[in-house]
């Protein structure tokens, strides 16, 4: 018989891997604190849409597909690596420029997006979530459960780093000031993109 899920100790883990440096964490602070509240915010509702997704696919069987077959895998973590490297140019180039009028629309589907893509997204309903099942199969509610703890708990994390990035927006009023951290940024995230490439399956 199955046992019970431990949501407890569920939220524990993810709250750990979540105060763990990662994608989200190094474009959200860049992003709050280039082009303001507004677009952090509409970042951090895009990443918790792309975190509950990848809950309900996870349960569709896409997680365990993709470490069946590495061929799969590969092409996600290329896709991933490849989307933060755009994010790497696009702050690289836009270092003295103002952000456009669609920031906010822009910022909430690439947050959408960069969850979708990322491999270990995926891959921590594999390795992570199965160890608090109590023996059960990985379903669709128990995967949006999981979801929705995970997400719930990231969130909040995210609106975290949003307010205290853009609090740095007046420092950041200086151009030359601003130049210098969007680069810093983009060195970050082509960091992120390798850290994509260099996933396992297994």
């Amino acid at each position: 018989m199955a046992g019970t899920l431990d949501l407890t100790g569920f939220a524990l883990a993810v709250l750990l891997i979540e105060l763990t440096p990662g994608p989200n964490m190094a474009w959200l602070a860049g992003l709050a604190a280039t082009e303001g509240r507004r677009s952090g915010l509409s970042a951090v509702a895009g990443v918790a849409l792309g975190l509950l997704a990848n809950g309900v696919l996870a349960a569709l069987g896409l997680a365990t597909l993709l470490k069946a077959m590495p061929a799969l895998l590969h092409v996600l973590r290329v896709a991933g690596a490849a989307m933060m490297v755009w994010l790497a140019i696009e702050a690289w180039r836009g270092a003295e420029k103002a952000p456009p009028p669609t920031a906010t629309r822009r910022a909430f589907a690439t947050g959408a997006l960069l969850n979708l893509l990322n491999p270990k997204a995926y891959l921590f309903f594999v390795v992570v979530a199965p160890e608090f099942l109590g023996g059960r199969t990985l379903g669709l509610t128990e995967a949006l459960t999981l979801a929705l703890v995970s997400t719930g708990i990231a969130t909040a994390i995210h609106l975290a780093i949003v307010l205290a990035g853009s609090r740095a927006q007046t420092w950041l009023a200086d151009p030359a000031r601003t130049k210098w951290v969007r680069r810093g940024f983009a060195v970050v995230m082509l960091g992120v993109a390798a850290s994509f490439l260099a996933i396992k399956s297994g």
